[in-house]
């Protein structure tokens, strides 16, 4: 089809910039009253710190704060947490927002508030990025475009689920952008900022942007598909050589220039997301890798959720975290289920639409498409996270029958509400919903259905339609779209006469000045309000459903204060480290807090290490990528630990090694069953006793390790009880102290669920655990030096062996120029004879090669750019003698 040369959508429209501004406004103030509602922080004192928000996104936005503010160092690694691991790929899992940076402005013991900050900029800006995009897409009103994008920025998935997981809402802020890109490359516009854009939304969260690029390529087929029209296509030409009467050689002549446009537009767009995805691999690639050699965690079958479930979830205030959060406002989904029976709407963009959103709703629930959506594989946790995608596509479904056909009259509205009341009716099965999400859905849909009517009949479009959408004058303009060059002036006159006479039909009916403006302020008003106050409720039910359902964490106060005042007041490293120690306050207190600990939380949770202090007696959760400090007198020694946190006090201690020692050069050793005996064969000395009766000898240090038990275990009827949180695969329990042996006979008492295995207690004496620290520190590196890639350590004469440094042995680490050896999981080097000095680098596995291909990709935009340019830029054709003036012209396409 062609397209005419007319103003874009958004200027003929007024412009996007307000509509955009009011979108974001609008749900700003929706997720800020519904955490008031709830007394939720930061307006109560009710936490909204709960599972991942509190365990990883607060810590690390922390980071993030001390890598802005000069205070964590820098480099590739992270030395804080997990005794060293790979600093890009959390920072492009976690950190690469362009949002994220903002948090530097808020003091550091207003972290939470100023992840809070962003969550709800994000919202606003997913929300003010829709508004454009429908406006670009279509001419519309721009208070319905404005209450629409609204209405996606508040969907259910992203204030029950996206909202405590805040690295998400970067999809939902890139699923409009990309179906913007779309638009571009189906009128081949914007060449350059189309990757650009692109290359943001992947880097800001790659996981996210992949599920919004399938998004948006399944709108542009839409776009397509309904027939909007395509530049470059070959209609343009092929509609000028057919005209009234053509022959059907001609119009199959068109039907080919289409076919070859839409092939155009198609690899406009597959070469922008190539090109974008391009220029962020350096940051990608990285990323990916740190996926693969991460440990695995928790793996499981996709399970697709009951129907009445899913239909409960598309109504206000419900929650479940294994289900898809389908909610949206009432006014939003009237609109979109009235598009079937808006008569006035194109029918083929009724049917495109409304079976997109079909198709996008059932592949959720189907297993192949399941896997396609989450990158082949089911996510740990909710298995809905696409679920922005069908929201996204339910608003551009609404906007295509308000945009096309005008406002829905009584008819359609009255089909719209019989769709949504099915809805209702089928979700009277699940056990989710509640008389107030029926009260609340109920209500939306009437207020909604009266905004609607208010709105067409403020404009007319309401009567207007019956005879706009496919009556005479759309016959007309079809013809106009098709006809010959020689009759579109006649087409046209035509057309104007038609539409004079049918306007001065309906003029009569309409309302006077006056009361179409209250009437339009009436119903815009309440049009909004049907999508503010069900997500505000929406927001402040899940608000209360997750510290229910989750675990939570407090908001940084007096507790975070004090541990991090004493962590910072023992800072020893690199000479030793710090760690933050037990009881935790997240699973990544080491960046919140400060200090170099063991524990570490993250998508990116090295494998090797995970085995590695587990082998050593170290606990997790979130089936192993959850790691817990392990608190224990011989693995600190190993791991340079002088000064711990324990019990609500800074302990300190001399009998630590240094990061750099020096062990024999034997054979491959393996790790064996027991924790207690592992840390022996690290450590080089036997150091504990395992007595077959449980019974440890006077003045021993007792432990206890068994790692499925739930339960405690204390050490006779008087010693505190250590509590352990067994529960295999999922949680792992740490070996723990249960103080000095101090009677003769005394027993540990077990009290819980779960085995405890053999060799369960250990007796630790301390006189030989002295003596092991003494012999290996004569050896050991008398000077380290420790930066952001790497470590370089001074031996003493006559060293020989293996060189250990005390931190897992990721990929990434060189030594000498080779790749660095493995020494029962830590980084090794082995030592040439008369050899004084050992130097180790770390280098992010994945940057050299990402780095080259974001430079070619890098070059290839460049090169666009230049083509463009040029051919924006007008030429001279010399028609006359030399002194007349040049005529001016640009080449054929470029406008």
């Amino acid at each position: 089809m062609a397209e005419s040369r007319t103003p874009s959508p958004a200027r003929r429209s007024g412009g996007a910039a307000a509509p955009a501004a009011l979108s974001a406004l609008l749900a700003v103030v929706a997720v800020c009253a519904g955490d008031a509602a709830a007394r939720t922080f930061p307006f109560g004192p009710r936490t909204r710190a709960v599972n991942d928000l509190g365990n990883q996104f607060v810590p690390f936005h922390a980071h993030l704060w001390d890598l802005l503010h000069g205070r964590a160092g820098g480099g590739p690694l992270n030395w804080r947490a997990g005794y060293g691991t790979s600093l890009l790929p959390d920072l492009g899992t976690y950190l690469t927002s362009p949002f994220a940076p903002l948090v530097a402005v808020f003091p550091r013991e207003r972290i939470d508030l100023a992840v809070y900050a962003v969550t709800v900029l994000k919202l606003g800006a997913a929300a003010a990025a829709m508004a454009v995009a429908l406006l670009r897409q279509r001419r519309g009103g721009r208070w319905g475009a404005a209450v629409l994008g609204a209405a996606y920025g508040l969907c259910g998935w992203a204030v029950v689920e996206a909202s405590y997981n805040p690295m998400w809402l970067d999809g939902l802020i890139a699923f409009p952008l990309l179906c913007l890109v779309a638009e571009w490359a189906r009128r081949g516009r914007r060449p350059v900022l189309g990757p650009v854009v692109v290359a943001l939304c992947w880097a800001a969260n790659f996981y996210t942007a992949y599920m919004a690029t399938l998004g948006a390529a399944l709108v542009l087929a839409a776009r397509l598909l309904e027939g909007a029209g395509v530049r470059g296509g070959g209609a343009r030409g092929a509609g000028a050589a057919s005209g009234a009467g053509a022959a059907p050689e001609a119009e199959a002549a068109s039907g080919a220039g289409v076919a070859r446009g839409a092939l155009r537009v198609w690899g406009r767009a597959v070469g922008t997301v190539v090109l974008g995805v391009g220029l962020a691999a350096p940051l990608l690639v990285p990323v990916f890798l740190g996926s693969r050699h991460a440990y695995p965690g928790w793996t499981r079958r996709f399970e697709p959720a009951a129907w009445a479930d899913v239909a409960a979830r598309v109504l206000p205030a419900t929650y479940s975290f294994f289900t898809p959060a389908l909610f949206l406002g009432a006014g939003a989904l009237l609109l979109a289920a009235a598009l079937p029976f808006h008569r006035a709407a194109p029918a083929r963009g009724r049917l495109v639409w409304g079976g997109l959103a079909a198709v996008v709703l059932l592949s959720a629930q189907w297993e192949p498409t399941h896997l396609v959506w989450h990158v082949f594989a089911t996510p740990n946790g909710s298995p809905y996270r696409q679920t922005f995608v069908l929201a996204g596509v339910v608003v551009m479904a609404a906007w295509t029958g308000v945009a096309a056909g005008g406002w829905p009259d009584r008819r359609a509205l009255l089909g719209g509400a019989g769709l949504l009341a099915l809805v209702a009716a089928g979700a009277a099965g699940s056990g989710l919903v509640s008389g107030v999400a029926y009260g609340v859905f109920g209500a939306g849909v009437v207020v909604a259905a009266g905004a609607v009517l208010l709105l067409g009949a403020a404009s007319g479009t309401a009567r207007e339609g019956r005879t706009g959408g496919g009556g005479p004058l759309a016959r007309v303009a079809a013809v106009g779209r098709t006809g010959s060059g020689a009759s579109l002036a006649r087409v046209a006159a035509v057309g104007r006469i038609a539409a004079g006479s049918s306007a001065g039909r309906t003029e009569g009916r309409r309302l006077p000045a006056r009361g179409r403006r209250l009437a339009r302020g009436a119903g815009g008003v309440l049009l909004a309000g049907t999508v503010v106050v069900p997500a505000a409720v929406t927001t402040a039910y899940a608000d209360r459903e997750r510290p229910a359902r989750l675990d939570d964490y407090p908001a940084w106060g007096a507790a975070h204060e004090v541990r991090a005042a004493a962590v910072r007041g023992a800072d020893g490293w690199p000479r030793y480290r710090t760690d933050p120690g037990r009881p935790q306050l997240t699973g990544n207190d080491p960046l919140l807090v400060g200090g170099q600990g063991a524990a570490y939380y993250s998508s990116h949770t090295p494998a090797v290490w995970t085995r590695t202090l587990a082998a050593l007696g170290g606990g997790w959760t979130s089936h192993g990528r959850n790691l817990q400090s392990l608190d224990n007198p011989v693995t600190d020694a190993l791991f340079a630990v002088g000064a711990r946190w324990r019990d609500g006090v800074l302990t300190r201690t001399d009998e630590y090694l240094p990061l750099v020692t020096v062990r024999p050069g034997a054979g491959e050793l393996r790790y064996g069953p027991s924790a207690f005996r592992n840390q022996e064969l690290l450590l080089g000395a036997r150091v504990y006793g395992l007595p077959a009766d449980g019974v440890c000898p006077v003045g021993s240090d007792v432990f206890v390790w068994a790692p499925d038990f739930t339960g405690t275990a204390r050490l006779g009827a008087t010693g505190r009880p250590a509590e352990l949180r067994g529960g295999l695969p999922r949680r792992r329990a740490a070996m723990a102290p249960l103080g000095t042996q101090l009677v003769a006979g005394t027993r540990v008492r077990w009290r819980g669920r779960g085995a405890v295995p053999e060799g369960s207690v250990g007796c630790l004496d301390r006189g030989r655990l002295s003596e092991a620290v003494a012999r290996l520190r004569a050896g050991a590196a008398v000077d380290v030096r420790v930066d952001g890639d790497g470590v370089r350590a001074e031996l003493p004469p006559g060293a020989r062996g293996v060189a250990v440094l005390a931190a897992p042995r990721i990929a990434g680490w060189r030594c000498e120029g080779r790749p660095a050896g493995d020494h029962l999981g830590l980084v090794a080097a082995p030592l040439e004879p008369g050899r004084r000095s050992v130097s180790c680098a770390f280098r992010t596995p994945g940057l050299r090669s990402g780095a080259a291909c974001g430079t070619a990709a890098a070059v290839v935009l460049a090169g666009v750019w230049t083509r463009a340019r040029r051919a924006r830029r007008p030429y001279a054709t010399k028609t006359s003698p030399v002194h007349h003036r040049a005529v001016s012209r640009r080449p054929a396409g470029s406008a």
